[in-house]
């Protein structure tokens, strides 16, 4: 392996789910009301599912990440690959462990919640360099441009869809084209709103559309921000980073496909086998679509 994708997911028991694993949590199937467990998933480069990895369903996703390397490193006895994972996996302390580990990665970034990515990273001087035109097709590549920026002895890699952001701005136009006759009608009833409250100014007896916070909104769009330590290009961190959905389209079969749900099994090897069988049954599939 020199390159392997990681996910998690969620899956709800139609009973307690076992001795441990049944717990209420994040739940990604839209069921908060029952016991879940998550469940993780790791495939290599080339589309093949590795391993699978189950936890408690009140686990989160920062707290997983580190396990999953240090099994793939001992179960498959593998000293070094790429690990390329969603900004959920992100967490200072997991970071940290990975530079100590000199681990290669390419992790997602939150860019509205850490300070150095909005204020410096995107804000950083540097051209952007195209990986795919826009195409005049559906079926072309979605339009990437990428930049460079290293900061603090981390680097950073700023993606940009130039049709998404297009997009991401019409939008942005909309909802300030309601909010402004909201504002006229009802301008309480937007208070306790917290998807409007980033364009708003709140006054002790007023509310209006505040123009910094609309220019500072327009920054984010279209646009993604990865974190690595690895030797690749930005462009094919970029273009690896987007291949993450290879990992959704496993969860989406053993949920779908593979009828992985409904779980009533009551103890937890029965429940780990369950799952695992449903593993197995997808590693069979894709051996045969191959």
């Amino acid at each position: 392996l020199d390159l392997v994708f990681f996910d998690t997911t969620s899956l709800y028991f139609e009973g307690a789910g076992g001795e441990a694993l049944g717990r209420k949590g994040h739940s990604k199937d839209h069921r908060p009301d029952l016991n879940q467990m998550v469940v993780g998933a790791v495939i290599d480069n080339h589309g093949k599912p590795v391993c699978c990895e189950m936890w408690p369903g009140n686990t989160t996703d920062v707290k997983s990440l580190i396990p999953v390397v240090e099994r793939i490193r001992s179960r498959f006895h593998i000293a070094q690959f790429c690990m390329v994972a969603d900004r959920g996996m992100i967490s200072a302390a997991t970071l940290k462990d990975l530079d100590e580990k000199e681990m290669p990665y390419i992790l997602g970034a939150r860019m509205r919640k850490v300070n150095e990515i909005k204020n410096e990273v995107l804000s950083h001087p540097g051209r952007y360099r195209e990986v795919h035109p826009e195409g005049k097709s559906a079926k072309d590549p979605a339009p990437l441009k990428v930049k460079e920026v290293l900061l603090n002895g981390k680097r950073y890699i700023v993606c940009v869809n130039p049709r998404q952001a297009r997009k991401d701005a019409k939008d942005r136009q909309a909802i300030l084209a309601s909010l402004e006759g909201k504002i006229k009608n009802n301008p309480k009833g937007l208070i306790g709103n917290k998807g409007y409250r980033r364009y708003l100014r709140i006054e002790r007896d007023s509310v209006s559309l505040d123009q910094d916070k609309i220019e500072w909104e327009s920054r984010f769009e279209g646009k993604w921000v990865l974190i690595t330590n690895s030797e690749l290009s930005a462009e094919q961190v970029a273009l690896k980073y987007k291949e993450l959905w290879q990992v959704e389209q496993v969860f989406r079969d053993v949920k779908s496909i593979l009828e992985t749900r409904p779980v009533f099994h009551q103890r937890d090897e029965n429940i780990r086998g369950h799952v695992f069988c449903s593993f197995l049954s997808l590693v069979l599939r894709k051996e045969l679509q191959r």
